[in-house]
């Protein structure tokens, strides 16, 4: 999947520089939009670039990963704004035929001082992709679904544990800190269905859909996994729209 990778990062490149080429690597006899903000095929991706403020845009992708048929990356933006997200993207017979992403305001860094999208960037122990999907897989299912919060540590590495939302802190103190703030606002976070987990190596992708604030939302996690446990978690969450608001009827999710 080293070319598909190569090919995803080209593309989300070509926001920025306006470059053609790289649109020929999506089939355009079908290309599923789940941006609910686009219309459906290649000429709904077209009409949106073509909205944007001529230079305006920026793309520097820091993060690629690849599973099966799918590449998924995270990603610095500039388009209406300063904006972070996860894009993910499947190919089938070698053109890329889907799109998903979720995408947030950029913001300062978090009380431990880091951003959206610094910390550890390399692929390592390819061998445990599959462990390590089961982890996090597990994670999500039990402490962020079923909300058995006195297991969390059972899955996170309590005093190493690297945090880049925006308002979370470091180790597992920063994240009941971050819960317990919540609390006290009447502000519920709520993960009531995975619908994707994706993951190569050490890193590890979770689709997830809930409430945050009482609002439909989209949950992206990005987890690193390291001697068995979660070390590092990176996050976008995105309300979603009501459904006579969507540009296309797709939907935010609808993964095979």
């Amino acid at each position: 999947m080293e070319k598909q990778k190569t090919e995803v990062k080209e593309l989300l490149k070509s926001i920025e520089t306006g470059d053609s080429k790289p649109v020929s690597y999506i089939n355009p006899k079908k290309y599923i939009q789940h941006n609910l903000s686009a219309e459906d095929g290649l000429e709904g991706f077209g009409k949106l670039m073509s909205q944007l403020p001529k230079g305006s845009a920026k793309a520097n992708t820091v993060r690629v990963f690849a599973d099966g048929d799918y590449v998924f990356t995270h990603s610095e933006y500039n388009f209406f704004g300063p904006k972070v997200g996860f894009d993910i993207l499947r190919f089938e017979n070698g053109k890329i035929v889907e799109h998903w992403d979720n995408l947030a305001e950029k913001t300062p860094p978090n009380p431990s001082g880091r951003t959206q999208l610094d910390g550890e960037t390399e692929v390592k122990d390819k061998h445990k992709t599959a462990d390590n999907k089961k982890l996090v897989s597990e994670f999500v299912a039990t402490v962020l679904v079923k909300q058995q919060y006195d297991k969390t540590s059972n899955y996170i590495e309590a005093n190493n544990y690297q945090q880049h939302n925006s308002q979370i802190g470091d180790n597992l103190s920063g994240l009941q800190a971050a819960l317990g703030a919540l609390a006290k606002q009447g502000i519920k976070m709520e993960y009531d269905k995975v619908h994707k987990v994706l993951g190569e190596g050490n890193f590890v992708l979770v689709v997830s859909e809930g409430k945050f604030a009482s609002k439909p939302t989209a949950y992206y996690d990005l987890f690193r996994v390291e001697n068995g446990k979660i070390v590092e978690h990176w996050d976008i969450l995105e309300t979603i729209p009501p459904k006579d608001q969507w540009k296309n009827q797709n939907g935010k999710f609808g993964f095979r």
